[in-house]
């Protein structure tokens, strides 16, 4: 008899760790992240843009990141950077 090899199954791949570090978060959550930890102001020079310098809130900021993707994108890419460190 022949042996084949086994194949995986398939929830093994689920089972995997996705490699996307953006993966199952949220934007709100990673606005409160990022607002927890450099506050309104900080965030305005790290990223400028009016939702965080001029009347700041988590739902004005999600709107306007919502409908925005390069501020969407820097908000990201502050995220990721400020988690991988």
């Amino acid at each position: 008899m022949k042996k084949t090899p086994s194949m995986p199954a398939r929830n093994d791949t689920k089972a995997k760790k996705n490699k996307d570090p953006l993966h199952g978060v949220t934007l709100e959550c990673m606005v409160k992240r990022l607002q927890e930890l450099y506050g309104w102001e900080e965030l305005g020079r790290r990223i400028k843009i009016n939702c965080f310098n001029h009347d700041p809130s988590i739902q004005s900021s999600l709107t306007f990141l919502r409908r925005t993707p390069w501020a969407r994108k820097k908000v990201e890419r502050l995220y990721v950077n400020e988690d991988t460190t």
